[in-house]
């Protein structure tokens, strides 16, 4: 039972934690809605670069021919990274960019596995999903723009625990998920909120926390680099990036990758310099066959002069974390049927979050008439946050 005191404290921290997480909440729902369904969305606008149908059983082009194609379309850039589908080993897609520094100017070419044919140079830094996902990710800011949102982020889990505390002394006079249609509109979008609210409150949680996670992944990678990279790269110290002349082939290194790590299918490789790797290594992302595994990378570090592994440390426990957390958070887990899910739950969150702000802007109008009638705060004239239920007890 909560004190009058305790009960004042849970409620203040309820109240301003969802109030300045509302707004920022909503808008990541919003765009997270069409984020889900990106697969999709880019099929139905011809965004998505499919290999043209050949026989089974083709063979593939070296991968050094593949990044000879790539680089020619772009000479005064180098390559960043170089991936395939993850439901196809006949695409490639490399990134190239001015530096091996992290940056927003990037150029993309899809490459045909088998032939070599350049396939298109699709645009991933403009137009309507681009824009959803800037907005989602970092609000135009970058690293700046993530931690604020996973500051968001933990504010918004802060008011779900706080609203659980304070929904079963809020509603104790009421049957669970009742919603009094009979009362009047605020009163019935009230118990449609709280219905909701509670309905969501497990994924809101996941979908919040992951999301949270995720804003952290920069300082997470940069953390293991140092921490972890810097010992294997001692060897090197002092030395500049490999040259791309002085470079062994891609295609030599890929093989001796996957050799080290039977089983496993390629995710991604980082060439020297980059974010992701060493200034002397190309860096193997691979990944496993099973759903879960799947989602999880084991990188290999070979020497990019010399084609020869050099280690292929495991992935600490955060980084772990955060590679479970990034495919959860936007339920691409169990296929359409999780999505057609996570879509629902998103709108049903929208409405509690979008609710919740029409109820906390009435409740200004309607102190006024309250406080002249004389009567108490009730669910009609008292909402102390967006997110959950009201101040008072709710009469009937």
């Amino acid at each position: 039972m909560l004190t009058a005191r305790s009960l004042k404290t849970w409620t203040w921290l309820h109240k301003w934690s969802s109030l300045v997480c509302t707004v920022f909440m909503l808008l990541l729902c919003l765009t997270g809605l069409p984020l889900i369904f990106h697969h999709e969305i880019g099929h139905l606008l011809g965004t998505e670069v499919e290999a043209p149908p050949m026989p089974a059983g083709t063979p593939h082009v070296s991968l050094d021919r593949v990044l000879e194609v790539a680089r020619a379309q772009h000479p005064d850039r180098v390559v960043q990274f170089a991936s395939q589908p993850e439901d196809s080993t006949d695409l490639w897609f490399a990134t190239l960019t001015p530096t091996p520094a992290p940056t927003e100017d990037f150029r993309s070419v899809a490459v045909d596995a088998r032939t070599g044919a350049l396939l298109a140079q699709p645009r991933f830094d403009e137009g309507f999903m681009y824009v959803m996902f800037k907005l989602h990710v970092d609000l135009f800011a970058g690293l700046a723009g993530k931690l604020f949102l996973g500051f968001m982020g933990l504010l918004l889990l802060v008011a779900i625990v706080t609203g659980v505390v304070l929904y079963a002394p809020f509603m104790r006079k009421l049957r669970f998920g009742e919603v009094r249609r009979e009362r009047s509109t605020r009163v019935k979008w009230l118990d449609l909120h709280n219905l909701l609210g509670i309905v969501t409150l497990v994924w809101a949680f996941v979908v919040g926390g992951t999301g949270m996670i995720n804003t952290w992944a920069d300082l997470l990678v940069k953390y293991w680099q140092y921490d972890e990279l810097s010992a294997l790269l001692a060897p090197y110290n002092g030395q500049p990036v490999t040259p791309v002349a002085e470079r062994a082939s891609v295609q030599k290194s890929l093989d001796a990758a996957m050799a080290r790590a039977p089983g496993t299918k390629l995710s991604f490789i980082a060439f020297p310099g980059t974010s992701f790797s060493s200034p002397h290594h190309h860096t193997f992302f691979l990944r496993g066959n099973e759903p879960l595994t799947s989602r999880l990378l084991q990188p290999v570090l070979v020497d990019a002069k010399t084609a020869e592994v050099t280690a292929a440390p495991k992935l600490p426990w955060y980084l772990v974390a955060l590679l479970v957390s990034q495919p959860l958070h936007f339920g691409d887990y169990g296929g359409m049927p999780m999505k057609i899910l996570w879509a629902l739950l998103d709108i049903a969150t929208i409405i509690v979050l979008g609710s919740g702000l029409y109820l906390w802007l009435g409740r200004r109008a309607a102190s006024p008439a309250t406080a002249s009638s004389g009567k108490t705060a009730s669910g009609e004239a008292a909402l102390a946050s967006p997110l959950t239920a009201a101040r008072a007890p709710l009469k009937r």
